[in-house]
């Protein structure tokens, strides 16, 4: 272990390999900030500058621009409620709030921190238990995946508190919207898509996160009234000490959620960030702030988010099968590269594979030099006018949409779902469930579709798998749990009435 972490190092730290590291991880943060593009795209488009370059310096290149867009995501979802990635849709539910009340420095800089952390734990788990982590993860098939998406909707839908109800109609609304397009289990029949050929890949995520957030917002803040520009002093947009020791539980319990999914192929760092909040938002002493921003609930996605990105390498390099859509780029990089992922290149390619994982440590070393100093003054935006600030927000949006699909039809959908977003916002109804049932609907069908095939049209080979009956105890156990402790309390509050009545 110690040879390879030398190798590693010795590698990673050559002044080519820490220059392009440099190189990807700022390109990251910019593609990052750029509604629509996001971390799979930039990798995508980039690919084929680093042709000329030694394998192990083009992959670590390529790996800061997937893990800087992480952080760049967060910047547009704290300041002006645009989430960049979609793993960053959970941060603006918190740190868009701490923004508007002149925190957004603070918000900004638990994220670089939280990211930094987890990072780190992830690494040291990454370099230490890959192989073998990465057949568990085979342990995980469609019917141990079916299971997984259903607790991953349990805990956003019941995260909402009282709104329950709303919540699971908000997820069940975005498992309708998901269902749009080819249905997965025949491969040839269309649902929803009223002729239109645009429709045959389903409603894409990104336009739907870009119109529900960034244009309702503004929709919504022209119809009850601009606020004024923040006014806070540069001083209040520092993350203070106390800030730091109250994140730092919901650090670590992000780090580990993210990890644990992140290493399954398929669940991505959008599940983990989601599942995060949810279980932070359940087992914090301040969970009465959630949603009007409490520093954890930047906190505890923002490391979920930055563990699984990391944990995604897992499958990755140790089977060759990718953990999400970037690291499914990444692979087809190996392969151009004529490098095999599998369980021999730990053996075959020590140099490539532990200069890749120390070079991860370096990038967000890298990271949190340039984006922790830099967080109060990326917050000095707010101070812009409104009057100024929305038509930039408008532009952006509709052009980030505009440039995913080079087509019209991206611009209409951002426009209808800007107004359903100004109509949720109306109506105080829950965005996460909605926006999660979006992103874990084509997942969710898949798996169920499968676990049908496995089970010949039984659903009941969900109960034959240990792994997927725990997981399901889990999800009854989250639904359950917050009644049978309200009944408990009330049932002790009147006890302790009746003894004082007696």
């Amino acid at each position: 272990m110690l040879d390879n972490l030398i190798l590693g190092f010795q590698t990673a730290l050559t002044l080519e390999n820490v220059l392009w590291c440099a190189v990807g991880v700022v390109l990251g943060t910019v593609i990052g900030l750029l509604p629509g593009l996001g971390s799979t795209t930039g990798v995508a488009v980039l690919l084929p500058l680093t042709f000329v370059m030694e394998p192990v310096t083009a992959l670590i290149m390529l790996a800061g621009i997937y893990y800087g867009a992480q952080y760049g995501g967060t910047i547009t979802s704290v300041l002006i409620s645009t989430p960049g990635e979609a793993a960053s849709v959970v941060t603006t539910l918190d740190g868009y709030q701490m923004a508007k009340r002149g925190r957004a420095g603070a918000a900004l800089a638990i994220s670089a921190i939280g990211s930094f952390i987890a990072a780190i734990i992830s690494l040291a788990l990454l370099m230490a238990l890959a192989p073998p982590l990465a057949s568990i993860a085979l342990e995980f098939q469609p019917v141990e995946m079916f299971a997984i998406m259903i607790l991953g909707l349990v805990i956003v839908v019941t995260f909402q508190g009282g709104a329950l109800v709303r919540g699971g109609l908000m997820a069940a609304l975005g498992l309708l919207v998901a269902t749009v397009g080819i249905f997965p289990g025949t491969g040839s029949t269309q649902r929803f898509t009223f002729d239109n050929v645009n429709l045959l890949s389903g409603i894409p995520f990104v336009e739907v996160m870009i119109g529900i957030f960034a244009l309702g917002e503004v929709l919504y803040q022209i119809r009850v009234g601009a606020a004024k520009p923040i006014r806070a002093r540069f001083k209040d947009m520092v993350i203070k000490r106390k800030d730091i020791t109250d994140s730092m539980p919901a650090i670590l319990r992000g780090s580990g959620i993210g990890f644990l999914l992140g290493m399954l192929p398929g669940a991505g760092s959008t599940l983990a960030s989601f599942m995060s909040y949810g279980i932070e938002r359940r087992v914090s002493k301040n969970k009465a702030n959630f949603g009007k921003g409490a520093i954890e609930g930047v906190a505890s996605p923002e490391s979920a988010n930055n563990a699984a990105a990391n944990a995604n390498f897992v499958p990755t390099l140790a089977l060759g099968i990718p953990g999400g859509a970037t690291t499914a780029v990444l692979l087809g990089a190996f392969t151009i590269f004529g490098i095999q992922p599998g369980p021999q290149l730990f053996e075959t390619q020590p140099e490539l594979v532990w200069g890749l994982l120390v070079s991860f440590f370096i990038g967000n070393v890298l990271l949190l030099v340039l984006n922790l100093p830099l967080a109060p003054v990326f917050a000095q935006m707010l101070r812009i006018p409104y009057g100024y600030l929305y038509p930039i927000i408008l532009l952006t949006s509709l052009v980030g949409a505009y440039s995913v699909g080079n087509n019209m039809f991206s611009v209409w959908l951002v426009l209808i779902f800007g107004v359903l977003g100004y109509l949720m916002k109306e109506l105080d109804l829950p965005l996460a469930p909605f926006v999660l049932g979006l992103v874990l609907g084509p997942l969710f069908e898949k798996a169920l579709v499968q676990t049908s095939a496995i089970g010949q049209g039984d659903l009941g080979v969900v109960f034959q798998s240990p792994i997927a009956v725990g997981v399901l105890l889990l999800a009854v156990v989250m639904v359950l749990l917050p009644r049978l402790v309200g009944l408990a309390r009330g049932a002790l509050r009147r006890r302790k009435e009746q003894a004082l009545v007696g």
